[in-house]
Order: C-alpha cells, then sequence, then structure tokens
C-alpha cells in the first residue's frame, strides 16, 4: 500500500516538472497544436488540473501577451485533451492558493478573478463555479475576494463578454471572440455560395485544429435557424469528417456544447430539443457523428435507459473517485467530481455509484464504512436511485454471501444506517424487501436484520455509532450530532437571535455539502410557526451564497418526502409548501423546472 502511495507521489512530481517545462516552452514557442500533443504523451489526464493551474499561475505574473496566451490555450484543450472536470479543479486550486499568489503578485485577486470570468465566457467554466467554490471557502481566505471580484467587477458589467474577450488586447486577431465571428463569417458565405472548396480553405487559414468544435457547434445551430440550409450545412460538416478535416473527437464535442445550451437556444428556437435530435440521428445514420459519445437529450432522463460503454466507464470513475475519497474524506470534491461524471443525474449511475461506494467500504477497516455512510447521507441522491443501489447491492451478495456470513450483517447495518441518517424511509426497506420474497433470500435476511436493529433500545444512537462515529465530519461529528446542531441554532434565531450571527454559525459547522438540512428543518419551523424569520433567514443566506442553489433544491426535495408525516402536526403543510416553492422560485433559490415531474402529482395524491 505504501509503495502504491510513493509511487503516485513520484508520477505526481514528475509530472509537475513536465507541465512547467510545457507551460514555459509555449509562451516561447506560440503553438497550440505541439502543446496539446506534448500535454497528450505526458499520459496523465488525472492530473491535469496541476497544469491548468501551472499555466494560469505563471500567466498571471507576465504580460498581457501571455495572458492572452494562456486563455486560447485553455480554451483549445478544453474537452478534447484536458476533461472539463479537470479544468474546474484546477481553477479551484487556484482559488484556494489565492494568499500565496497574492505575496509574489500584488494584483492577484484582480488577475485571477478576470481570468475566472474569462473562462466563463468562453465557455469552460459554469458560471456555478464561483457559489460553488464561494461555499468552501474560510471567511478570511483571498479566495473569498476572487470570487466577489469576478461576480461583481467583471461579470456583472455591462456588455462584459465583449470586454472581457478583449481583456488582455488579443494577439494576432485570433481571441476567442475572434475566432467565432470569423466562423460564422465563413458558414454565411458557404450558405450563400455553397462553394466546399473555399470553406475548406478557409477553416484550414484559421489553423485552430482544437477549437473546431466551434464550427460544428455553429453550422448545426445554423442549420436548425434556417431549415432551407440545413442539407447544405450538413453536406459540409460530413465533408470536414470524411476528408479527416475536422476530427471525430470534435465533431461530438460541438453536437456536446449545444446539448448543453439546448434550453437556452429553446427560448430562441422553440422546437430547438426535437430539430436536434433529428439532426444527430441524420448525423449518426450518415456515419459522421458517434452519437452514443454524447448526452441524453430525453426530458426524462432518470428513465434513459445507458449504453453498456458509458455504463463501464463510469464504473471507472466512480471508483477512482471512491478511492481518493477515502484518502481524502472530501465530500465537496466527491459531489464536483458526481456532478460531472452523471451531469444529467441519471437514476442508472446514481444506483451503481451507491452499489460502488458500499462495495468498496465493506471490503475495508470502520473508519471507510463510517465514511461511506456519511457520504451518503451528505450526497442527498434521490432515494429511488439509492433503493435500486441497494437492491442491486443484494443481488449481487446472494453467492458471496454463503461463503462470508458477515456479509449479510454489514448490509444490515449500511440499511439500518442509511434510514437513521433519513437517507431512506421504512416504505423505501419494504420496497427493497419486496424484490426478495423468499424467506431464505439473502435479501429477506438482510431487511430482517435491519429491521430488528432499529427496533432495539436507543437503535438510532447505536447505529450512528456502529462504526465508531467520526467519518469524514468535521471534529468527528456523527450526521446527527450536525443536524442537533442545525436544530439549535435555527431555534435559538427563531427566539429572537440574530440574522447574520446564525449566518456565522451556519458557516462556521464547516459542511456546505449538509446545508440542505438548514434548508428542510428552516422550511418545517416556517410551517409550524407560520413566521417570516427563517425565510428571512434563508434569503441572507442565499444572498450571502452561504447556500447554493442546489443545496436549497435538495432542502425542498427533504420537505417533499416528509410532507405526509408533517401534515399530522400541521394540516395545511401541503398547501404552504407549493406556495413555498413558488415564492422560491421567484426569489431565484429553485429552477423554474423544479417540481414539474411529478411533485404536483405527488402533492395531489397526498389530498386523496
Amino acid at each position: 500500500m505504501f509503495y502504491g502511495f510513493s509511487k503516485t507521489s513520484a508520477e505526481f512530481e514528475e509530472f509537475k516538472k513536465k507541465a512547467t517545462v510545457i507551460v514555459e516552452e509555449y509562451f516561447v514557442n506560440d503553438d497550440v497544436n505541439s502543446t496539446a500533443n506534448e500535454l497528450r504523451e505526458l499520459e496523465m489526464p488525472s492530473y491535469s488540473f496541476y497544469f491548468v493551474k501551472k499555466l494560469v499561475s505563471i500567466a498571471m505574473d507576465r504580460r498581457d501577451k501571455e495572458k492572452e496566451m494562456a486563455s486560447i490555450l485553455l480554451s483549445s484543450l478544453y474537452g478534447d485533451v484536458i476533461d472539463p472536470q479537470q479544468v474546474y479543479k484546477g481553477f479551484q486550486k487556484l482559488v484556494e492558493s489565492a494568499d500565496d499568489l497574492i505575496v509574489d503578485i500584488p494584483d492577484a485577486v484582480d488577475v485571477l478573478a478576470l481570468f475566472i470570468a474569462r473562462a466563463v465566457v468562453d465557455d469552460i467554466l459554469p458560471p456555478s463555479f464561483l457559489t460553488k467554490t464561494m461555499a468552501y471557502l474560510s471567511r478570511d481566505s483571498k479566495g473569498v475576494d476572487v470570487i466577489k471580484r469576478t461576480e461583481k467587477g467583471y461579470l456583472s458589467a455591462p456588455l462584459h463578454a465583449e470586454t472581457i474577450e478583449r481583456c488582455w488586447g488579443g494577439r494576432k486577431n485570433k481571441t476567442v471572440e475572434d475566432l467565432k465571428l470569423k466562423i460564422n463569417d465563413l458558414l454565411i458565405e458557404y450558405v450563400v455560395s455553397g462553394d466546399v472548396k473555399e470553406a475548406f480553405r478557409c477553416i484550414k487559414d484559421l489553423n485552430v485544429p482544437h477549437f473546431h468544435h466551434e464550427i460544428v457547434k455553429r453550422a448545426v445551430i445554423m442549420a436548425m435557424e434556417k431549415r432551407q440550409a440545413e442539407n447544405r450545412l450538413l453536406d459540409l460538416l460530413k465533408r470536414t469528417a470524411e476528408e479527416g478535416l475536422i476530427n471525430s473527437s470534435q465533431i461530438s464535442k460541438g453536437f456536446g456544447r449545444i446539448i448543453d445550451s439546448v434550453d437556452d437556444l429553446s427560448l430562441d428556437i422553440p422546437n430547438a430539443k426535437v430539430l436536434l435530435q433529428s439532426l444527430i440521428s441524420k448525423a449518426a445514420s450518415e456515419g459522421w457523428l458517434c452519437a452514443s459519445s454524447l448526452k441524453s437529450l430525453s426530458s426524462h432522463p432518470g428513465k434513459q435507459s445507458i449504453e453498456d460503454n458509458k455504463v463501464k466507464a463510469f464504473k471507472k470513475k466512480a471508483e477512482s473517485i471512491i478511492h481518493e475519497y477515502f484518502l481524502s474524506g472530501d465530500i465537496s470534491e466527491v459531489s464536483c467530481c458526481l456532478e460531472f461524471e452523471n451531469s444529467s443525474s441519471l437514476a442508472e449511475l446514481n444506483a451503481i455509484f451507491v452499489k460502488k461506494l458500499i462495495t468498496l467500504a465493506m471490503d475495508r477497516k470502520n473508519r471507510e464504512k463510517e465514511m461511506a455512510s456519511v457520504l451518503l447521507s451528505s450526497l442527498c441522491l434521490p432515494s429511488d436511485d439509492v433503493v435500486c443501489g441497494f437492491v442491486m447491492l443484494i443481488e449481487s451478495a446472494e453467492d458471496t454471501a454463503l461463503d462470508i456470513p458477515i456479509v449479510v450483517e454489514d448490509l444490515a447495518m449500511f440499511l439500518a444506517r442509511a434510514e437513521v441518517d433519513e437517507v431512506l424511509t421504512p416504505q423505501d426497506l419494504e420496497e427493497i424487501r419486496s424484490h426478495f420474497p423468499g424467506s431464505d433470500s439473502v435479501g429477506n435476511k438482510v431487511i430482517q436484520i435491519a429491521m430488528s436493529l432499529l427496533k432495539a433500545r436507543l437503535s438510532g444512537e447505536r447505529i450512528l455509532r456502529c462504526w465508531g462515529g467520526g467519518g469524514s465530519c468535521k471534529n468527528g461529528w456523527t450526521i446527527e450530532d450536525v443536524k442537533d446542531k442545525i436544530g439549535k441554532l435555527l431555534e435559538e434565531f427563531e427566539a429572537g437571535g440574530d440574522t447574520r450571527e446564525a449566518c456565522r454559525c451556519i458557516k462556521e459547522l464547516g459542511m456546505p455539502f449538509f446545508h440542505h438540512e438548514v434548508v428542510k428543518k428552516s422550511l418545517v419551523i416556517l410551517m409550524e410557526n407560520k413566521n417570516e424569520r427563517q425565510w428571512r433567514l434563508l434569503r441572507q443566506c442565499f444572498d450571502m451564497q452561504l447556500i447554493t442553489m442546489n443545496q436549497m433544491t435538495k432542502g425542498f426535495n427533504r420537505v417533499a418526502e416528509s410532507l405526509d408525516d408533517l401534515a399530522l402536526d400541521v394540516p395545511d403543510a401541503k398547501k404552504q409548501y407549493k406556495n413555498y416553492v413558488e415564492r422560491a422560485k421567484t426569489e431565484g433559490w429553485l429552477d423554474t423546472s423544479f417540481g414539474i415531474n411529478g411533485l404536483e402529482q405527488s402533492l395531489e395524491n397526498g389530498h386523496h
């Protein structure tokens, strides 16, 4: 084990040295293609975040020319050479190291803020990067100033995109915005003339093979907007693919970028999803697009079946994420990685992650078992997905349990712990039992043991400490300890406490990934007391970016799941809840689509 760790450390040190050389050479030769090839040849994609960090940190202390070169390189390598998750992580590391950077670079806050703003404008960082990163920073960190400067100083300014694109003056007329304009012009000219050779010449003259995805993206959007030009534009893309001018990776990336922004496109092109799906099908049938490499466009992604190769790739990634978590204990990193690897929240992949997490934990010590339970509770996955994960887990344990009886006991304890942590409900346990009808089946035995554990005296406290407690919680707190602390601070606030003091206490818990519990408990107090104080607190937390939209959504979902129980004490709970959901949408805390898939239906059913 120690050998493997030292080997990994040595590999990383070697990568750091080579990455630094590649960055310095790039600033001398200004050759995007050779830089991309050198980085690819290192064959260490999991360390690419360091390349991002090194590139930007060196550029920050150079002239505007190098700063512009760094931004163009990142935009060119994004997705094709450097995984989006690695770009995200690289910028996170830069923000976290702002206090160190400022020692050598006095204007580090401003320069790094501009790099982040540029990355957002160039579509290589999601805007949510700002709120999510802010939630993990300590209050006195210079990183907080960087995020605030990015948001208020740059991204909120009028015409900010144009200003940021030219923030360092551009170089050789090759800012990303200039390239986009040239691509647009060559496509418009091609639609009018139909001259394929001229279009090919213009594409070659751009000399940006790592930016060819923008040609694909723009051509497809133009085909959706101008239906009469569809055949001509698709024919151009087909010819560029057949002749190797645009490679398959860039074609997939171009379509992928459109899928990511299809909801925004739908505002201008009402049937955008249908049109895009039609174009994807056509391109796939003609053999120049690999449709299986794309995300689903389905309105109900959770019900979508997934190709085997995607499942295999996800399993591999999940295993890596979990191993990393057992070493670092960083729940926020797991949450971030999962969002990237399963950006459409596919139910099947969530279930696979649950199964993989518990399988790996069962083969380790109590420390990892505790960490797995803490993680499961903190991620707040839909209970249906967790149920599915446990069913898959028990099915795969049928054979193992014959030889290793302890497997049954461990699974039962994980199930019982999931109920105590409110990851699963008693009804969920019954649902799992229904999959294993035989009285002698392993599934039945697991449920029986879990239920007997839950019925025992002081069961909640015992189950919470079943593996010694601690896990990944701050200061060794259990989830129950954190819930108790949140409950007490909200009660104090309700009794007349100060809003700022309450926000400070929430921040000092140091568990931003568990803020959904604050939302849940605040809403319950709000419904019980019909007092606006808790709403004002939630508003303050959201405005301070202390509670993110993601955590708001999880909190509201948690309340929805417990409405039937809540209605026993608060008869109009369901009516109040619907009202608060609408208010939250107006405040911008929840996405306007929240609750559309099934929530209203379930609330309606609750009245009968």
